[in-house]
């Protein structure tokens, strides 16, 4: 089912990882377009600069929560957001990174399956690789080293 936010006019939407840069945007879109939002972040990359102008809006909850632990929440959507995508994160603990990655995601999963509600779930060109344009088009392909830091 595609996550059509404006088809489900107002809902809850889970927004995971929503105090990193991308999903504190996002954040900013869905509370403009009607919807509450429950940012949910355990601040390991995102900031409270990122979400703090939010903070006052009734729409708007932080939850502060790792998930790599189970959710147990109410919700119409989730965007799933959470993990290190910088090279300089994710090399500093790549533990951490496969844990957010892989447990996170079959949390997020396991609380869609249970609540039926659809997943958007985020990725980042660099899983392909360090690119050899710079900025990348939607066109480039990537640059994939399976053999390398980021395989």
């Amino acid at each position: 089912m595609p996550l059509d936010a404006k088809s489900i006019l107002p809902a809850r939407i889970a927004v995971t990882g929503g105090a990193g840069f991308l999903g504190s945007h996002l954040c900013d879109l869905l509370l403009a377009e009607g919807h509450e939002v429950l940012c949910i972040d355990n601040f390991y990359t995102g900031t409270r600069r990122n979400i703090e102008h939010l903070l006052p809006n009734p729409r708007f909850e932080l939850m502060r929560h790792d998930v790599t632990f189970p959710l147990y929440i109410e919700v119409d959507a989730i965007y799933n957001l959470a993990c290190p995508a910088s090279p300089v994160h994710y090399q500093f603990d790549p533990v951490q990174t496969t844990k957010t990655s892989v447990i996170g995601a079959i949390n997020v999963l396991g609380l869609a399956k249970r609540l039926k509600v659809p997943v958007l779930q985020a990725s980042t060109s660099e899983i392909y690789g360090d690119p050899l344009e710079h900025p990348q088009t939607e066109a480039y392909w990537g640059n994939v080293n399976t053999i390398g830091p980021r395989a």
